[in-house]
C-alpha cells in the first residue's frame, strides 16, 4: 500500500465524517481483527425520492488500488444488479471512475455520481444487455424491475 493512497483515504474519511449527503454512508471495511482496511470501503447509496429507485439503499463497494488517487477505485454494486450501466459482476460503467477520472474526485463525488446514474442511465454505454433492452423497448417493465430491486435493498436500521 502506498503512503499517498493511505494518506488520501485518511483525509477522505475525515472529510466524510464532517460532511456527507443525508442517507448515504461510506466507511472502510473492518477486518477480522476489527482494524479498518482503508483500501476497501463499504458505502450505501439511497435511491432518490420520486424515482423508481426510491426506498432502496444500494450497497456499493469501493476498492482502491495502491496507485490511488492517480488511479480510480473499482466501484462495485452487488453481482447481478439490474441497471443499464452495471456489468453482471457489479462493476459500474461511469465516466468519473473511468476515462474521466481525475485524482481530485472525492468519495463523496463518486457516491453522488452513482446515485445520479441510477435514475439517469447512459444508453450509449450499456454494460447490461438485459437492462438495456428493457430500458429501450419496454420502459414500464424496466421501471417495475427497478422498483422490485429496490425492495431487495431496504435501508438499514442504525
Amino acid at each position: 500500500m502506498s503512503d499517498l493512497a493511505l494518506s488520501r483515504l485518511a483525509e477522505e474519511r475525515k472529510s466524510w465524517r464532517k460532511d456527507h449527503p443525508i442517507g448515504f454512508f461510506a466507511r472502510p471495511q473492518a477486518g477480522a481483527d476489527g482494524v479498518a482496511n482503508m483500501m476497501i470501503w463499504d458505502c450505501g447509496i439511497p435511491g432518490k425520492d420520486g424515482t423508481p429507485w426510491e426506498g432502496g439503499l444500494y450497497p456499493l463497494t469501493l476498492k482502491f488500488p495502491k496507485e490511488y488517487p492517480v488511479k480510480a477505485p473499482l466501484c462495485l454494486l452487488p453481482p447481478g444488479f439490474f441497471h443499464v450501466n452495471v456489468f453482471d459482476n457489479g462493476q459500474i460503467c461511469l465516466s468519473i471512475i473511468g476515462d474521466g477520472w481525475k485524482p481530485t474526485i472525492s468519495i463523496k463525488q463518486i457516491c453522488l455520481g452513482v446515485q445520479d446514474l441510477l435514475d439517469n442511465p447512459n444508453p450509449n454505454s450499456p454494460a447490461n444487455s438485459s437492462a438495456y433492452d428493457s430500458f429501450k423497448k419496454n420502459k414500464a417493465a424496466y421501471t417495475e424491475k427497478v422498483k422490485q430491486q429496490a425492495k431487495k435493498f431496504p435501508p438499514q436500521e442504525s
